[in-house]
């Protein structure tokens, strides 16, 4: 794939087998043909998974010591391949996909100015890497119907008001809204 540096990039948020439960799963399809769809157009995608550590602030503050191994931290199995595909994985150890160097080294080597945003959790990881993006004077676009919270349906709701306030409402799109030279049908295989 040819590179094409300021095109918008789509960032997959932790669709980890930890966090994939019954009231987030299902945007596991919606994720799957979004990823496909883009890079259907030539552009990009990047996949984050969360990985905690002994010491980190969530086991020392909050006392969560999940998400430190396989099982927990792999991609779910729907959207394997697509990670594989990915321009990255990046493996981060906060909320924020800026806040560890890989993350942000890799978004302005390439030179990504429209981050579109979408995985779990809205109220957490989403918004963290949204209002990142916000605060590096990048434009986050944050996909409502392609995020969702392990939490449920509230606190996904939550976290899509905290953003309207945090980047703007005018932010929060949905799969529909998202134009269509970024993410098409890939053509049909002919037999």
């Amino acid at each position: 794939m040819t590179v094409r540096s300021g095109e918008p990039v789509l960032v997959v948020i932790d669709m980890q087998n930890y966090f994939v439960r019954d009231v987030s799963a299902h945007i596991v399809p919606v994720i799957a043909d979004l990823a496909a769809r883009w890079r259907s157009a030539g552009n990009e995608v990047v996949f984050t998974r969360y990985v905690n550590h002994p010491g980190s602030p969530y086991e020392r503050l909050l006392g969560w010591t999940e998400c430190m191994a396989a099982p927990q931290i792999e991609i779910v199995d729907e959207l394997r391949a697509h990670a594989r595909q990915a321009t990255a994985v990046i493996d981060k150890k906060g909320y924020n996909l800026f806040a560890d160097a890989g993350g942000a080294a890799l978004i302005a080597e390439r030179g990504w100015r429209d981050i579109y945003l979408c995985g779990i959790a809205t109220e957490n990881c989403v918004l963290a890497t949204a209002l990142g993006a916000f605060e590096l004077n990048l434009t986050p676009w944050l996909i409502e119907d392609a995020s969702a919270s392990h939490r449920g349906p509230h606190a996904h709701d939550a976290g899509v008001f905290v953003a309207g306030s945090l980047i703007g409402k005018r932010q929060i799109i949905s799969v529909a809204d998202v134009p269509p030279g970024l993410a098409r049908r890939p053509e049909p295989l002919s037999g």
